[in-house]
């Protein structure tokens, strides 16, 4: 058999083709609302003390036990921040930051 390219697709070239797919790897406005992540995107709550983010109670409650264990839970603390951006999350489908293209000379 010659060096011609398989005739199937390989498991780590689908795997390439799904992520690149998949994955709003942006930059402009669209790309800068994505990377921003707690203030507009995923992440729902965000904690009073130390400003981490966390997309639901549950997780902001272990977050809160293992983080500030002496501190009481307090739901209400803990800032909604869906509602406060007017229910607005992401428009992509995953968060990448940019990457920097290498540019050649040709």
């Amino acid at each position: 058999m010659g060096k011609a390219k398989p005739a199937k697709h390989t498991a780590a070239e689908i795997k390439a083709k799904v992520h690149a797919a998949t994955t709003n790897m942006g930059g402009g406005k669209a790309g800068l609302q994505d990377r921003k992540g707690g203030a507009v995107g995923h992440a729902k709550y965000k904690c009073p003390i130390c400003m981490t983010a966390a997309p639901d109670l549950k997780s902001m409650q272990l977050h809160w036990e293992n983080k500030h264990p002496k501190l009481p839970f307090n739901e209400s603390a803990c800032e909604n921040l869906h509602a406060k951006v007017g229910g607005v999350t992401t428009a992509g489908v995953a968060v990448q930051g940019s990457k920097k293209k290498k540019q050649s000379d040709a």
